[in-house]
């Protein structure tokens, strides 16, 4: 088991080239040497008020000329220990977003909530948003210049929005027909990988400019450090539960074909109402709808699952004799209001960040992250209690504490069993698949693994590689 000493040293390894965010192998090692070595320069070395003092030679020229050469590859050299928990737990959310992916729809237990309520896929966004934020702290540690770093998070944001914005925004038509291609009448805005990219270069933008110049050597001392960056989570809560619960929703209308050729038909939803926050009457349906468009909206809402709306529930199928009107509306579950609430799971990230940075001894970053992690989780239950359910297609106030929490624990577990109590070999596959996890996704989640096993055939579109392995015959 290692030893709870103080992790001397961190080096963030960080790739311009890459859009990883969440998805992001931060190449964060923490080491007892002297030198550290960063994006292949070597660092000047550190020298620590701690560290004994060396016996006096007779020349003190020879002495200090010998410290500044480089060191022998005859001596031994210190092996560095890797933070690999943030990798492990990002593989571990990229392997539960495939397995409810795959399994939620045999198993409902696995499966979205349709409204209300928490299932095991429910936490997977959360999971990458939190993720999002402790990565950030530790690539933003140390700015030569916040003008640049500005420009690169932004540029880093836009490359995920664009790669979001081509694999969710409706490019892949029919996976079995093989056809592409995007009508911007009705493209999809937002996506999960859009969400991604606004929290974080909003929690990126915070933690470049929205930092103090504090010396931190206690908890009070942390949050003065960071008290803007907190105002900022604390006006975004504050916002986000004024236009949920202040806002107006009218009558509204929506329109479906069922063939190309046939004419439409429209539905009208009945509301007038402020405070509502089931499916069809919330101010996060109608902000989507008045600003995005509804023709931009995700046309397989995941409240189509619920009883009103489901003759199959919790899972999808046919419509009740008397299902109401907007059982088949349109609706997104990565919209513009709910994402305010995303940025703050990443912002709650960014402060676990900040303790893996300012404090270095094993036992008071568990204790100062179980902290928050205890009051967030039992804030959010008691609101769920009252009234404020814990909800994700909203992504209510009382779920953002809930899964917010959940990731502190989980994460916390896994910094325990992988870097203080050394058991790394058990996790190998799912520190893998943390380091690849965007490219990981963009093949299970966004269809195109599907793609390549049915975009090459013999002859006839139907004989393709699944059909050879006896798949889909």
């Amino acid at each position: 088991m290692a030893s709870y000493e103080a992790i001397k040293n961190f080096d963030e390894d960080e790739n311009d080239d890459d859009v990883e965010l969440a998805l992001h192998h931060n190449q964060i090692s923490e080491s007892r040497s002297a030198t550290v070595f960063t994006n292949g320069e070597t660092a000047r070395p550190h020298i620590h008020s701690n560290k004994k003092v060396e016996e006096r030679s007779s020349s003190s020229s020879s002495t200090s000329t010998s410290k500044l050469q480089p060191q022998s590859p005859s001596q031994p050299q210190t092996k560095s220990q890797r933070l690999v928990s943030l990798d492990v737990f990002r593989g571990l959310t990229v392997a539960l977003m495939i397995l409810v992916d795959d399994v939620g729809g045999i198993l409902p237990a696995l499966n979205h909530s349709p409204w209300n309520g928490l299932t095991l896929a429910d936490y997977v966004m959360p999971f990458f948003l939190f993720i999002v934020g402790v990565s950030l702290a530790l690539t933003y540690k140390k700015l030569s210049c916040r003008v640049i770093a500005t420009r690169k998070a932004i540029l880093r944001a836009l490359k995920l929005l664009a790669v979001g914005l081509f694999l969710q925004g409706g490019y892949i038509h029919r996976l079995n027909d093989l056809t592409y291609g995007v009508d911007m009448k009705q493209i999809r805005w937002m996506g999960i990988l859009q969400r991604i990219a606004v929290a974080y270069v909003l929690a990126a933008l915070c933690e470049i400019w929205f930092k103090g110049d504090d010396t931190v050597n206690s908890g009070p001392s942390l949050l003065r450090k960071y008290q803007y960056q907190w105002a900022v989570a604390l006006f975004l809560c504050f916002l986000y539960l004024c236009l949920l619960y202040g806002l107006y929703v009218p009558d509204w209308e929506y329109q479906i074909l069922s063939e190309p050729s046939s004419v439409p038909k429209i539905f009208s939803v009945k509301c007038g109402v402020r405070a509502d926050t089931r499916p069809a009457c919330n101010a996060v349906g109608m902000i989507d709808r008045k600003i995005l468009g509804i023709q931009h909206l995700y046309r397989r809402p995941i409240y189509a699952r619920m009883p009103e709306c489901s003759i199959n529930s919790p899972d999808y199928g046919p419509l009740p004799p008397d299902a109401p009107a907007w059982c088949q509306a349109p609706f997104d579950p990565e919209g513009l209001l709910s994402s305010v609430m995303a940025i703050v799971t990443c912002l709650v990230g960014l402060h676990y960040g900040h303790i893996i940075v300012h404090f270095k001894d094993h036992r008071v970053r568990i204790i100062y992250w179980m902290i928050p992690t205890s009051c967030l989780v039992v804030f959010g239950l008691v609101l769920d209690l009252f009234g404020m359910h814990i909800n994700k297609v909203l992504y209510s106030f009382s779920y953002m504490c809930v899964t917010a929490g959940a990731a502190g624990i989980l994460f916390v577990a896994i910094y325990l069993m992988v870097d203080v109590c050394g058991y790394s070999r058990m996790t190998i596959i799912m520190e893998w698949m943390g380091k690849h996890a965007l490219m990981i996704y963009i093949l299970a989640a966004c269809n195109v693994f599907p793609i390549f096993l049915q975009g090459f055939y013999w002859g006839n579109p139907q004989n393709n590689i699944l059909k050879l392995i006896g798949v889909g015959t």
